[in-house]
């Protein structure tokens, strides 16, 4: 960076660090535990300490620039000497905090077991899931790992499939009792349908899974598939929902699954200099275990 940050920067650059990870001012906020005005001070402040833009604002919330990247290097590295964490023990045991942006369903299923069996094994090891799901994001910035859903195209990262799923169409038992079982996906239409909110849906995976179904009217949306679970075991309509988790619930039954089965994919996205620390690497090896 051309100009010299010193320690009067020091709030500025954590305080960037915290809107980097979670992508909006309210939540750094709430997080540092000051107000929203402060924030964008801080944030002000930072910009003309560097001398140009280090946050730009997308429909996802707020992402580093270019500059950016280059004070979050510095953050980071501010960050990891005052806590100390990164070090790796001769012994082999990993330390630091692994962050990883990761959609609910994986996080449940997956990468908390998987997270939580590498931290019996590296006591030292911390680890930070932040729920998302959406597409890689071309800066990355807060993050070491994402877990996105779709081949992502990515610069400057490496992406690994992780496991291939299929979403289904499920109701519960009660629902079909009340308002009959469809015979083929044309009878669909009398149905609602549990899904994703569709002007926040930007992955075309999930996207397109409702292309091969005919127009049904909407029960109840969400952005968490947690939320479509739900509201399917509460009979609120038919939902299109991951295998792994629905064939888990024993008042759900899978519908059409001869006619109907949209496969879709995980991969994890690691910024190449992210990939250079074991700790990462090991959270990579162990959710690919996970979904072996």
């Amino acid at each position: 960076m051309e100009r010299t940050l010193d320690h009067h920067h020091l709030e500025s650059l954590i305080t960037f660090l915290s809107v980097a990870r979670l992508g909006r001012y309210t939540a750094a906020a709430d997080v540092l535990g000051v107000n929203h005005s402060t924030v964008s001070r801080r944030i002000a402040a930072l910009e003309k300490a560097v001398g140009g833009r280090v946050l730009t604002r997308t429909p996802s919330g707020w992402e580093v620039t270019d500059l950016g990247r280059r004070a979050l290097g510095v953050a980071e590295d501010i960050e990891r000497a005052l806590t100390g964490l990164t070090e790796t023990r001769a012994t082999g045991e990993l330390a630091g905090t692994v962050r990883i942006g990761v959609p609910d369903a994986f996080a449940a299923h997956f990468a908390t077991p998987a997270m939580a069996a590498l931290q019996r094994k590296h006591p030292r090891l911390a680890v930070e899931l932040m729920s998302a799901t959406q597409r890689a994001r071309q800066t990355r910035s807060g993050v070491d790992l994402e877990v996105v859903v779709g081949k992502p195209h990515v610069h400057k990262a490496v992406a690994t499939e992780l496991l291939t799923y299929h979403l289904g169409l499920y109701a519960s038992r009660e629902y079909l009792a009340d308002h009959g079982e469809p015979q083929g996906l044309a009878d669909l239409v009398s149905h609602r349908l549990n899904y994703y909110v569709e002007s926040a849906l930007t992955i075309d995976e999930l996207d397109s899974a409702t292309e091969a179904l005919p127009p049904m009217p909407r029960g109840i949306t969400s952005t968490s598939v947690f939320s479509h679970i739900a509201a399917t075991k509460a009979s609120a309509g038919i939902g299109i929902l991951p295998d792994f988790l629905a064939d888990l619930e024993a008042d759900l039954v899978r519908l059409l699954p001869g006619n109907y089965a949209h496969a879709a994919t995980y991969w994890v996205v690691g910024r190449e200099e992210a990939l250079r620390n074991p700790a990462v690497l090991a959270a990579v090896a162990a959710m690919g275990d996970a979904t072996a």
